[in-house]
């Protein structure tokens, strides 16, 4: 069954959740957003939580009412209602104009709809309802947001990290439908708490890996199990707390910044590797190559490697490579 519904939504929650979809890779066939694909995704995986945080908001706000005054038990009903509705579900943006959107829903979003309009309603639409369930959803950090989008992956992800059993996946970043065979560890969020990544020993060979769990498709885990290893469990530790978006070899580091790249340093945050010592304008790294890498590309000439060589190479050939086409 498939059915199609009008709903209306502030231009910044409509935006705020366009952001997720792309971030979380929601897309269609062109590559463009698919913000209803995402929307029932969130449906799906969020009602359940929605719905028992909404009546334990409601209970704790009633509990203390009738603790505090004389109120009957149906009068704190009443006014816990008005309290919650007025207050704390109220748009931030009062002035924001809403926009239409149609929502169209089949399978599992369409029995939850289903199950809103014949039990949640009251006194509020369809529409009130999703639209403070999203803002709802949009208040939560969204490492959180990103483990109830992908619920299913997160929940398989989690046993076999419980019972140290091997996960077996595909992951749309390679590109055909390999199966990866993994010794799962941590799950960790990035520095910027925009995804979180799955931390793992890679079976096929005995080499730590990452991998951004938004991007797993077709978890299992398996009935094998797995011993788990101190040293690596302790290398991975450290990666997750410095840099689990990569588990790449780390180098020392020593990168001389102008006063421009000082500048930009303070300014550039995403993925900005941790100084281990300043002495003037050397600033001193005990971090992974690759991110060196990616990170000091944007600074251009007012950040100089001087070593490790293998990284100044790296970037050396980043910049003629990149002149040489703009030459032509």
């Amino acid at each position: 069954m498939t059915e199609k519904y009008k709903i209306y939504l502030s231009e910044d929650t409509k935006s705020r959740l366009i952001n997720d979809a792309e971030l979380f890779e929601f897309t269609k066939k062109d590559e463009t957003v698919n913000l209803n694909a995402f929307l029932k995704a969130l449906i799906v995986n969020y009602f359940d939580q929605y719905r028992h945080d909404s009546e334990a908001l409601l209970s704790n706000i009633m509990q203390d009412l009738t603790d505090l005054t004389s109120i009957t038990d149906k009068d704190a009903a009443v006014l816990a209602d008005k309290i919650v509705s007025t207050y704390i579900k109220a748009d931030r943006l009062h002035n924001s104009k809403n926009t239409a959107l149609t929502l169209t829903v089949s399978g599992s979003s369409y029995d939850i709809l289903k199950i809103i309009e014949n039990n949640m309603l009251k006194d509020t639409s369809l529409s009130q309802y999703l639209k403070d369930m999203f803002n709802a959803y949009l208040s939560i950090p969204r490492s959180e947001r990103e483990a109830i989008i992908f619920k299913d992956s997160y929940e398989d992800i989690t046993r076999a990290l419980k019972e140290h059993r091997i996960l077996s996946f595909t992951n749309t970043t390679s590109g055909d439908d390999k199966a990866y065979y993994v010794e799962p560890y941590i799950i960790a969020p990035s520095k910027e708490e925009q995804c979180n990544y799955l931390l793992c020993v890679d079976r096929s060979t005995r080499k730590p890996r990452t991998f951004r769990i938004s991007r797993l498709r077709s978890v299992f885990v398996t009935h094998d199990a797995f011993p788990i290893n101190p040293d690596i469990q302790k290398e991975l530790q450290e990666k997750a707390i410095r840099s689990p978006h990569s588990v790449s070899l780390t180098v020392k580091a020593i990168v001389r910044l102008n006063q421009y790249g000082v500048r930009k340093f303070k300014a550039i945050t995403k993925n900005r590797p941790i100084v281990s010592k300043i002495e003037g304008y050397l600033y001193y790294f005990d971090w992974p190559e690759l991110q060196l890498e990616e990170y000091f590309k944007r600074f251009g000439r007012d950040a100089i490697v001087i070593e490790p060589e293998s990284l100044k190479e790296s970037i050396r050939k980043f910049y003629y490579y990149g002149l040489r086409e703009y030459s032509k």
